[in-house]
């Protein structure tokens, strides 16, 4: 299915959602921002369903996989601004268009289900952002990262915190600072990025990543990363009492009986998929 901005195909469990303007290094317009919620809305409605979508994996037509942000919609939107065209609730056009990516970026990195980042060429600015708000980067050698945004004197402001979260406040801090650069080698010594293959062995490489995601219980998963999200910023003994009812819940629950027996009678569970 091809959307304005996105081609999505789903294969088993998993939405393969593609960035779909190659003309531009697949450059993020309002419209693609737009869309990768509503497809990612859609993906969490199916929960429950016997279709469910379990992984959502992101990638870009063309070679590349984001150039940052569209510079058309940012040239109309601080047209929009020097005309004094204010919204109601009082937020500038250029905030309201940034605000919007941020959403974006929070709404993928909150969704229960697990996300698989495919980077191949152009990995800038917005791009970056998204790298370092998904659970797993494979990065083909062919990767070229790219922090631009102070050399253009604007402020990495929507990615930030995933900067931090991603790469740690130092490293984050240089790369802001100096516009960084950075092949797929040094992405993968930072930890931005968690493999890096040739792009022929690419597919092999995102295939066992979906195989080992799939063999674990996807309300597991979703609750896992909502725990280890708590967990960045509380102390562990805050959340003793908080992690052990997420624990009890999941162990009385449906899959931590059926992965317990699974254990038991030396057979996969029935979430596991071929």
């Amino acid at each position: 299915m091809t959307l304005g901005a996105l081609r999505v195909e789903p294969t088993r469990a998993t939405l393969h959602i593609w960035l779909n303007r190659p003309a531009s290094r697949n450059a993020m317009s309002l419209q693609m921002v737009a869309e990768l919620r509503q497809v990612l809305e859609q993906a969490e409605a199916t929960k429950g369903q016997s279709d469910a979508v379990r992984i959502i994996v992101l990638r870009g037509d063309g070679g590349h996989f984001c150039a940052g942000a569209d510079l058309k919609d940012m040239a109309a939107a601080r047209m929009r601004a020097m005309q004094g065209a204010a919204q109601d609730d009082g937020t500038d056009p250029i905030a309201k268009v940034n605000a919007a990516f941020g959403e974006l970026c929070v709404a993928y990195a909150r969704t229960p289900l697990a996300v698989v980042a495919v980077l191949e060429g152009t990995v800038m600015g917005g791009g970056f952002g998204l790298a370092c708000v998904a659970d797993v980067a494979i990065a083909s050698e062919t990767a070229k990262f790219r922090l631009p945004e102070t050399s253009l004197g604007v402020v990495p402001a929507q990615i930030a915190p995933f900067l931090v979260e991603r790469l740690g406040y130092s490293q984050a801090k240089r790369l802001a600072v100096t516009g960084g650069r950075l092949d797929a080698a040094a992405a993968l010594r930072l930890g931005l990025v968690h493999s890096v293959v040739a792009t022929a062995d690419l597919q092999r490489e995102l295939d066992t990543v979906l195989a080992d995601i799939l063999a674990c219980a996807p309300g597991a998963l979703g609750a896992t990363k909502a725990l280890m999200a708590q967990a960045r910023l509380r102390a562990p003994q805050d959340l003793v009492h908080e992690a052990a009812a997420v624990f009890s819940q999941a162990a009385q629950g449906p899959e931590g009986l059926e992965g317990m027996t699974a254990f038991i009678q030396k057979r996969k569970p029935q979430w596991a998929m071929p």
